[in-house]
This record gives structure tokens, C-alpha cells and sequence, in this order.
């Protein structure tokens, strides 16, 4: 079964949909018990990275969380949770986030630098850097996919970065270590792609149950 982190904030039913589509059981849950029974969790994010945080604090599911992702089993962050898989964000200065990996989330320069919109909204192209491979992606396809969200991570440790983008600044769209991953667009609303991505994410959690 897997989790998805129901803490008040996020894309909630529009990523169970999603994994619907592909055929897999994702159940809604702001229970730890349940979250730390999972064969694999996911954890969504919509607004402040702020807001968020403290969505898992009220709820008492930022330990529960934090243990899911370190446990070795399936983990998937997407969007502002991507970013709450790092150690603090620019947005509101805030410190604490999971510490999942190392590194923090800045915000996209200037319109007036690059002369791009900020937020970075709608369709983009990601690749996977020479030499790399990305579990949830297939071989050889630089796909497209939905992006919402005016920051991005550096990470400390570049070997973390499965896929990346390009928007003034190349950021990374997917890290992952392990069967830890985590994408800053939206799978779910990335039609064909992003459907496909869900369905590889499903097969980890298939591969980790063996």
C-alpha cells in the first residue's frame, strides 16, 4: 500500500488519481501509524515551503515522515515536497526541513536577470546528465513535464541529481538516492509522462516488497 501525506496542504487527491490510473492502491493518511506501516510513502506539496513544514508539525508527521524517507523503503516528494526533503529554504528563511539531503532551496533570479517569469509555470524539458540513469524515467527520453514553483534546490552533493532543467538557472527536477526520489514538477498533471513516472515509482515499490 502506499501512503500519501495527507497534511493539509498539496495536491492530495489529484496524485491518488494518479496513481489510480496506473492501477495502484495509494490510500490518503494523516495517521503515523499508518505512514510508518506503508510499503511506500509520498509526500505532496502546494504553497509556502513555510506553511508546509509546519503542516507536518501540527500533525505530528515531520518524525514519522523523516523516518519513512531513511527506512530504505519507496519515497517520492513532489513539489514543495521535493523541497522539504533538503535542510531549509530562502522562501521565509526557513531552517528545519527533512535533511533528507544536503542543501537548501534558492530562490529563481530576476525576471529583470534572465527575462523569464518567475514563478516557472507550465511545460519543461528534462534530462538526465551524461553518464546518470533515473530508475523512474526511461532510457534515452527527455521528457516534458509540469512545473509550478518560483525556488529551487542546490544540493550539496551533486551525485544526488537524477534529472535536470533549464529556466535561467539549471536546477535539478529529480534527486533520488536509493529508492528515495523526489521530482519538483507535478507527475500528476503531466499527462502521458507523468503518468509513466508514476507507474516506475509503482514498480519500486513492487521490486522493495520481493
Amino acid at each position: 500500500m502506499i501512503a500519501i501525506v495527507d497534511y493539509g496542504l498539496g495536491n492530495l487527491h489529484s496524485a491518488q488519481k494518479g496513481f489510480e490510473q496506473v492501477g495502484l492502491e495509494a490510500v490518503l493518511s494523516d495517521d503515523p501509524a499508518r505512514i510508518a506501516d506503508a510499503d511506500a510513502v509520498v509526500l505532496p506539496g502546494v504553497g509556502a515551503y513555510g506553511d508546509c513544514l509546519r503542516g507536518l508539525e501540527s500533525k505530528g508527521l515531520f518524525e514519522p515522515v523523516r523516518d519513512a524517507a531513511l527506512s530504505g523503503r519507496p519515497f517520492l516528494g513532489i513539489c514543495v515536497g521535493f523541497q522539504l526533503m533538503f535542510e531549509g529554504s530562502e522562501e521565509g528563511n526557513v531552517n528545519g526541513g527533512l535533511g533528507i539531503f544536503r542543501g537548501r532551496i534558492a530562490r529563481f533570479p530576476r525576471a529583470s536577470e534572465t527575462g523569464l517569469k518567475v514563478p516557472h509555470m507550465g511545460w519543461n524539458q528534462i534530462r538526465v546528465p551524461e553518464g546518470k540513469s533515473c530508475a523512474l524515467l526511461p532510457e534515452g527520453v527527455a521528457p516534458y513535464f509540469y512545473f509550478v514553483h518560483s525556488y529551487y534546490a542546490v544540493p550539496e552533493d551533486p551525485s544526488v541529481v537524477l534529472a535536470e532543467c533549464d529556466y535561467g538557472v539549471r536546477f535539478p527536477a529529480i534527486v533520488g538516492q536509493d529508492r528515495v526520489f523526489a521530482c519538483q514538477f507535478h507527475p500528476e498533471k503531466s499527462q502521458t509522462a507523468g503518468l509513466s513516472l508514476l507507474k516506475a515509482f509503482g514498480g519500486q515499490v513492487q521490486a522493495a516488497a520481493v
